[in-house]
């Protein structure tokens, strides 16, 4: 499958550092949008994923991804952009898509960022069934609620219900095919074999009630890439860089900033 022209949005001056950010399953690029202000005075290149907000999907029905063709996705759309290196931050589905990057194309990327993430896949049977059923009822609605539940703490949900529900309504706006051809490269991803032959300077970040991909699966990360840094937000669940939007930001730009490691 041909790489597809992945829809995105720069914000910042034209000649600053590259950072792309890549979303999490069932997102579209607006999730990045509490970072858009903490990163100001960086070319900030946010994308939807293949078959996500208004990126194109599968070229034919049913057509399963692979973490392989979502990173060429982002290959072909630096390309694009003429851009021959930057930065990478991604969040769970981004982030498995950066450490792809990271293995397949290290020339192109500088600093790797990866946020609530995995090695490979906890449970590639139920990333397959979710397929399935999203294909079945011709629609995300069924299973919205079960995964929006996992991307906040309970406290957090209560206090800030419009959130909740914004994302929530990413989720049921992701196009069938997208959805679930994205369920299925997360079904197949792993690069643990890998992992330690990552070059870029990189840092992981956890939340430590992330039901969705618990921190022990960060740590996985963190000890597999050389001199990797790890950071714990607790409380943070799935969507640390919403639900602790500062703090994600902070970590970040310190990151990005520091050139001694």
């Amino acid at each position: 499958m041909s790489p597809v022209e992945l829809h995105h949005v720069a914000d910042g001056p034209a000649g600053g550092a590259v950072q792309l950010l890549g979303g999490s399953l069932g997102t579209t690029l607006a999730m990045w949008e509490p970072q858009v202000r903490a990163l100001a005075g960086r070319r900030l290149i946010r994308l939807d994923l293949r078959g996500h907000g208004g990126s194109p999907g599968a070229q034919s029905a049913g057509g399963a991804y692979t973490i392989a063709e979502l990173g060429a996705d982002v290959i072909a759309l630096m390309d694009r952009l003429g851009i021959a290196r930057a930065d990478y931050a991604g969040i769970s589905l981004g982030g498995m898509i950066g450490q792809w990057l990271a293995i397949h194309a290290p020339e192109r990327i500088g600093r790797l960022i990866v946020i609530c993430s995995a090695p490979d896949t906890l449970n590639a049977a139920a990333f397959r069934e979710r397929a399935r059923a999203v294909r079945d009822a011709n629609s995300t609605e069924p299973i919205a609620a079960g995964v929006v539940a996992n991307w906040f703490t309970e406290t957090y949900a209560a206090a800030h219900p419009e959130t909740v529900s914004r994302h929530r309504q990413m989720i049921v706006d992701t196009p069938v095919e997208g959805y679930a051809g994205c369920c299925e490269a997360v079904a197949s991803h792993d690069v643990t074999a890998d992992l330690e032959t990552v070059r870029a300077r990189t840092l992981v970040i956890a939340g430590a009630q992330d039901r969705a991909i618990p921190p022990s699966q960060s740590e996985r990360i963190a000890a597999a890439i050389p001199d990797a840094r790890l950071e714990l937000l607790d409380p943070a669940a799935h969507l640390a860089s919403v639900e602790r939007a500062g703090d994600v930001s902070r970590l970040i730009v310190e990151h990005l900033e520091d050139r001694d490691g």
